[in-house]
């Protein structure tokens, strides 16, 4: 179980630091990069097909680190992109753990530090408003027993650790699926020939990507 695995704190390929589950030898971010890889997915290949959009809905599974949803909310205010930001995740990080992983110094602005920190200090299980901007709402549930409104987000972030150690996270692509708008998006790091095809199954265009550096592919996948 994840509440028991013993957790520390390491430095990824591009100085950043992330999360290994030391039980599992499973990380919350690329060993190559924490920081580039959650750009190059989530961002890159997700976020940036909606930056001509006025307001995008996210849902993020795996809040974990908070990394991706600053990362989100630095792009919607460098692009004028209003984001409404859903996150789930069964297991929240501790104080420490944040205050070890550094990533408000990642940031040069004294807003994003603070946006950082706010994130992580804010209620769960409702709506919070960081920025006029920027509305977040961390759903703390176990994923598998959560039930999606149909056509409620634009994108989603699929960053779930990896079906080698969290297989039945994976098999729940039918309802992401109908949780997703017409013309909604799916990106995840994972490229794994089973993943893909349960995509598939499910209804979903898939597309094979370059992965992040590390790694050489990647999958995001659009509802017709």
């Amino acid at each position: 179980m994840l509440e028991k695995n013993t957790r520390t704190i390491i430095t990824t390929g591009d100085g950043s630091k992330t999360i290994h589950l030391v039980d599992w030898n499973e990380n919350y971010h690329s060993t190559h990069g924490a920081v580039q890889e959650a750009k190059h997915v989530f961002l890159n290949y997700g976020l940036s097909l909606f930056d001509n959009h006025k307001e995008v809905r996210v849902f993020e599974v795996g809040f974990g680190t908070g990394l991706n949803a600053i990362l989100t909310y630095e792009f919607g205010l460098n692009n004028n992109l209003a984001i409404i930001y859903n996150t789930i995740e069964a297991y929240p990080v501790t104080e420490e753990e944040i205050r070890l992983l550094g990533y408000h110094e990642l940031f040069d602005s004294e807003d994003l530090k603070q946006v950082y920190k706010k994130l992580h200090s804010v209620a769960w299980n409702q709506e919070v408003v960081i920025s006029p901007a920027f509305h977040l709402n961390k759903i703390c549930q176990n994923f598998e027993h959560f039930a999606f409104p149909n056509e409620a987000y634009d994108l989603i972030y699929f960053d779930a650790f990896g079906p080698r150690v969290q297989e039945t996270m994976w098999s729940h692509f039918d309802k992401l699926y109908e949780a997703l708008t017409s013309g909604g998006v799916l990106v995840t790091y994972c490229a794994k020939g089973q993943v893909k095809r349960d995509l598939k199954a499910a209804g979903f265009k898939v597309e094979t990507l370059p992965g992040p550096p590390g790694k050489r592919e990647m999958t995001r996948a659009i509802k017709l």
